[in-house]
This record gives C-alpha cells, sequence and structure tokens, in this order.
C-alpha cells in the first residue's frame, strides 16, 4: 500500500520547515520506500499496520512540539503490489513518451 500524507503543525507561526522536518526524519528512519516532494510524504509498505504505524509516529513528532497538528492522508490500498511508487511513475513516463 502507498499512503501519501501531508502533516501540518498549527499555532507555532509560518515557518513550520522544521516541524515537518521532524516528521520526515521519522519517516527516512523507518526504512519504507518513500518520496517527499513540496506538498506530501508518500510512505510505501506491506501493510495497513506497518504504514500507519509510521505515519502515526510521524504525526507524533511534530506533535511533541506543537499545540496543535493538522494531517490530510491518501491511501492506495492494493494487496501484493510493491514497487508502487516507482512503477507508477514510470507507467505516466511511457505514455508520455509516446
Amino acid at each position: 500500500m502507498i499512503v501519501a500524507f501531508s502533516v501540518t503543525p498549527l499555532g507555532v507561526g509560518e515557518d513550520v520547515g522544521e516541524y515537518v522536518a521532524d516528521a520526515v526524519r521519522v519517516v527516512r528512519e523507518s526504512g519504507l520506500p518513500h518520496r517527499t516532494d513540496a506538498m506530501f510524504t508518500s510512505i510505501e509498505g506491506d501493510s495497513w499496520d506497518e504504514v500507519m504505524d509510521v505515519v502515526k509516529r510521524a504525526v507524533a513528532a511534530v506533535e511533541a512540539r506543537a499545540p496543535r497538528v493538522s494531517l490530510v492522508l491518501k491511501a492506495d490500498i492494493r494487496p501484493g503490489v510493491s514497487d508502487g511508487l516507482t512503477s507508477k511513475v514510470e507507467t505516466i513516463e511511457r505514455y508520455l513518451a509516446e
């Protein structure tokens, strides 16, 4: 499964990069395949529990320093599929190359 999520601290001012970095650090330390872009971090794992544990810990890392946290989450639950983070993008690139 792939989960794309965004964690935003509230009540800490406009500059939130330092807080978001705390969440991304948790994802990177998880060892699961992941990508971070300007809006979301995507993480891929074999099970709901595995991926959601990382999301929960990422939120907790921000929550430890912010009075309020917003979480946006989108999930692609597709048992038996692996390497979706790469293969989905490769499929689009293949169509664009035609």
